[in-house]
């Protein structure tokens, strides 16, 4: 990352309330992620400290499904992968032809990993290994099936060399605990519970990938960057293993009230102590890391705050 110079953050006071009092969704996805805490953690964090407003955690779909959300003003507030937004914002991808150009980011929050995981006496060793295979590649629509597609087919491997499951995190790890698939994918902020339950009944192996199927999945999806889970994280894995990682977006509407969206940006920033006690994965939860990772416009209020404390805006991320 490269260094930011900007001024310490303003002392935590309270905010002024909100000209009128707003309800907010905050769109995250399946229970067994880290988008469903961190966004129970951020809607309580809303309903202690923004006066004015209430907000409440939904399940979803996660990342393709709550771009729509926001687009179609259903969901206030939505969790989604990088790619995701990015398409989205776009009009590429999965979203060909259907450009959502008023998604606008309040900040990126942390990394997912992508984490393959199979049972620890199995023969699968590599992504290759997963020809033939029953391969769970996430939830229909989820952020984890886009990587996950990018990731194989990037690597010469198709939905036509294996077969294919479209199962949530907490049913990816039942179905490799029952026997009824071989390996799963999952595109998540790590350590995540579902991997970690799934570790305390079966012993269990993270696939590694090489350097030249990283190469060959940054050349597709730029926004990947090669990431260790450390050894340790999940239980039995003694040796770290390389993967890619790509950054989360906390995503909005253009139309957000300029100043709703500077107290979200600027709560998130000054109060993460509280989001890191909800999960670790919020310990990459800087503005740094938000201003290096994030490949879209900030919203208004979100600039605000940005240019507050003086960070440097790139170019792209200004609408």
């Amino acid at each position: 990352m490269r260094a930011l110079k900007y001024v310490a953050a303003a002392s935590l006071m309270a905010t002024a309330p909100l000209a009128a009092a707003q309800q907010l969704s905050i769109a995250t996805g399946g229970t067994g992620g880290v988008y469903y805490p961190l966004g129970g953690g951020l809607a309580e964090m809303i309903n202690q400290h923004i006066e004015g407003a209430s907000a409440v955690a939904e399940v979803t779909g996660a990342s393709v499904e709550n771009m729509g959300l926001v687009w179609r003003g259903d969901s206030d507030i939505a969790f989604a992968l990088a790619d995701t937004v990015y398409q989205s914002y776009t009009g590429t991808g999965d979203f060909e032809g259907r450009e959502l150009d008023n998604i606008r980011a309040l900040a990126s929050v942390y990394p997912n990993a992508v984490q393959l995981v199979t049972l620890a006496n199995s023969d699968i060793q590599s992504l290759e290994d997963l020809r033939g295979k029953r391969v769970s590649v996430g939830a229909p629509g989820s952020g984890t099936e886009l990587n996950a597609r990018a990731l194989l087919e990037a690597n010469g491997i198709t939905y036509d060399d294996f077969t294919p499951q479209r199962l949530n995190f907490n049913e990816t790890a039942d179905a490799i605990r029952d026997g009824d698939i071989d390996a799963g994918f999952w595109s998540v902020g790590p350590p995540t519970s579902s991997i970690l339950n799934l570790a305390t009944t079966r012993d269990i192996r993270l696939i590694g990938f090489s350097d030249e199927e990283i190469a060959n999945a940054r050349e597709v999806e730029p926004v990947f960057a090669p990431y260790q889970l450390r050894a340790g994280m999940y239980e039995g894995m003694e040796e770290a293993v390389q993967t890619i990682s790509i950054p989360n977006v906390l995503a909005v509407s253009s139309e957000m009230d300029e100043e709703l969206a500077y107290q979200l940006t600027k709560m998130l920033f000054e109060r993460t102590d509280e989001l890191i006690a909800v999960h670790p994965a919020a310990n990459d939860t800087t503005v740094e890391f938000s201003i290096d990772s994030t490949p879209v416009p900030f919203h208004d209020g979100a600039l605000r705050y940005y240019e507050e404390v003086g960070a440097e805006v790139a170019d792209h991320q200004r609408p």
